[in-house]
């Protein structure tokens, strides 16, 4: 067993002794790490970490053993090759813990000579300045406090800090440089990635790595509400790691979390989600402040489980269901299984200049498949405001860009005959909010022979009644897990962008989160046509006489 310096085993120490409580992925993390340290040819270099460490003198803290515990295996821990075992860092904790504090030293060490590599640029990255520059300002901050100590060895501003001796800087920014000639960083911040929406951001600015000599990327956060972006995918990652599922591929996960929501009850566990809370007697009392306050209303106090204690409540009040339920009906199928089938339709036609969904609903073994498409309208004034990567949905064929002034009502009915036609399925029913039946009346009858007509009787125009009469339907399938849509990126938004309204008389509905930059339409396509699936209980499957299909 190779020697391992005291500021790892310091804290692989403390989590054995578990003193304090700390949670399984910690516990899980430390199995990980012996053996990477018994099994793998890799080495600390001892004298860096004793001179990265030595720079504490110069600041008002010193680091925690969790802190030199990261660092360590972060920036002094090689392979064979020379190459840095953790090139990327992921650190997740409760809010107070001090992720801010450990970047401002990290970076402030890997601007000096015993980085080791000259002009090592740094770039701290998020959706926000004020986020951004906060590490940042730290080190600003402690120049500023001497600057006859520090004025030999760098040279700072407003905007940037530059070491004298290696001539590498430290900028803060909340967008990826507009173009990659003379981008060259040494190492990349990602700070509050729980608000990252999609890569944009990440993908430009990690383009410039490796043009320098030790790569490296930081990934700090909490949790957040932010569903379906990149915190889950990092955290997803992580944990498929820390269960040996996948290989790290140098990615270095340190999660704090509480690891089931009734421990929130019992204030010993909160360690588990702070790992710095031992050493802050003032965050504890600010936390049991806070946690009064989530006992009186947890909806409204939703940030103290969020936030501080790393884990968002299983389903809040008001939404659809939890995010574990849609990841649940975002599970593959093979849509053989829908050939020949009985369906009912549903469609959301809430505005022509908007986004306009459409989708085909098939009931087999209990379990409700959901085959959907969206077209939007790209003249629409609210796509400047949607974070989510219509493009990318585009380019993955879950949606159609409409370029024209509206989406013409042909579109949804064209669709659906064509999927029609291609599964040789029988379309039942169809449900559209009646308020809009109007202006697809004319497609649905030519397309599909569908009409809302007495002497038809093939579309029934959707009430708040018929709603308020389905949500807890639906909601008992999600609880089950008896929804089916695939991997299906724009319905987890449509549905987490979704919650249940209750009226001053009582009834329920579905509504959006937020009017303009949250669409909902996939889902209130989707509950339409649950209005409507009634019909599909004792529907037989479709003969193979497919002309039957066309049969109006």
């Amino acid at each position: 067993m190779k020697e391992i310096p005291a500021a790892v085993s310091e804290y692989l120490d403390i989590i054995d002794r578990e003193e304090l409580p700390v949670c399984d992925e910690q516990k899980q993390l430390a199995v990980l790490i012996r053996s990477i340290l018994a099994e793998e040819d890799v080495h600390f270099n001892e004298p860096q970490l004793e001179k990265y460490l030595s720079y504490q003198k110069h600041f008002p803290y010193n680091l925690f053993p969790w802190e030199k515990f990261i660092f360590a295996l972060h920036n002094t821990l090689y392979r064979a090759d020379g190459l840095l075992r953790f090139s990327e860092l992921f650190a997740c904790m409760g809010r107070g813990g001090g992720k801010n504090g450990y970047s401002a030293y990290e970076n402030f060490c890997l601007l000096l000579p015993p980085n080791g590599v000259k002009q090592y640029d740094i770039f701290t990255f998020a959706n926000a300045e004020d986020q951004a520059k906060m590490s940042w300002e730290d080190v600003y901050n402690i120049l500023e406090d001497n600057p006859a100590k520090f004025k030999k060895f760098f040279v700072w501003n407003k905007e940037e800090i530059v070491s004298r001796q290696t001539r590498s800087k430290w900028k803060y920014c909340t967008s990826a440089p507009k173009t990659k000639d003379g981008y060259r960083p040494g190492k990349v911040d990602f700070d509050e990635v729980h608000e990252y929406q999609d890569y944009k951001l990440i993908d430009v600015a990690v383009t410039g790595l490796g043009k320098k000599a030790m790569p490296r990327r930081t990934f700090t956060t909490t949790n957040g509400n932010v569903r379906g972006g990149v915190f889950d995918d990092k955290l997803d990652k992580s944990l498929q790691i820390l269960s040996r599922e996948v290989p790290d591929n140098g990615m270095l996960p340190f999660i704090c979390r509480l690891n089931e929501d009734k421990e929130v009850h019992d204030k010993i566990m909160w360690h588990k989600a702070n790992p710095s809370l031992r050493y802050f007697p003032h965050l504890q009392a600010e936390l049991e402040i806070e946690y009064q306050d989530y006992l009186v209303n947890p909806t409204a106090n939703s940030s103290f489980m969020t936030k501080r204690m790393n884990r968002p409540p299983t389903i809040m009040e008001n939404e659809v269901t939890s995010w574990e339920n849609l990841l649940a009906a975002s599970r593959e199928y093979d849509r053989d299984i829908l050939q020949g089938q009985p369906c009912v339709a549903g469609i959301d036609y809430a505005s022509t200049i908007d986004f306009v969904s459409a989708g085909l609903l098939f009931r087999k073994d209990e379990i409700d498949y959901w085959y959907p498409h969206t077209w939007v309208c790209a003249q629409s004034p609210d796509l400047p405001r949607i974070k989510a990567p219509l493009r990318e949905w585009e380019a993955l064929g879950l949606l159609t860009f409409v370029n024209a002034a509206e989406i013409p009502p042909e579109l949804p009915a064209c669709w659906l005959a064509m999927k029609r036609a291609e599964l040789g399925c029988n379309i039942l029913k169809l449900g559209i909010d009646r308020y809009r039946y109007t202006l697809l009346a004319k497609a649905l009858r030519d397309y599909l022979g569908m009409s809302a007509e007495k002497e038809v009787g093939n579309i029934k125009l959707i009430r708040g009644q018929d709603e308020m009469t389905t949500i807890p339907g639906i909601t008992a399938k999600f609880a089950g897990q008896r929804i089916v849509w695939g991997d299906r990126p724009d319905m987890r938004w449509y549905a987490n962008n979704s919650k249940i309204d209750m009226t001053k008389y009582g009834n329920m509905t579905y509504q959006k989160i937020e009017p303009k930059s949250r669409k909902t339409d996939g889902f209130k396509a989707f509950a339409a046509a649950e209005c409507v699936s009634e019909v599909l209980e004792n529907a037989a499957p479709v003969s193979a006489d497919l002309d039957q299909v066309f049969i109006y």
